[in-house]
């Protein structure tokens, strides 16, 4: 699969089909702290990415009161 990092502009291809959340832990990336996204649809942990996919993973931002 193909999968595209935001903000950091990169594009990693993993072999083989996976959960979401085992394509995150496998790419360093805390689940929880991104949005997984396939075709306009946010994605869950264990829904399963196949080998023909293209992601996104957007990294959660939150700010607080200052």
């Amino acid at each position: 699969m193909r999968v595209l990092l935001r903000p950091q502009q990169r594009t990693v291809n993993l072999p083989g089909r996976r959960t979401v959340g085992r394509m995150l832990r496998e790419l360093g990336v805390v689940p929880g702290t991104a949005m997984v996204i396939r075709d306009d649809a946010l994605l869950l942990e264990t829904e399963v990415l196949e080998e023909d996919d293209v992601v996104e993973v957007r990294a959660v931002i939150s700010g607080g009161a200052a």
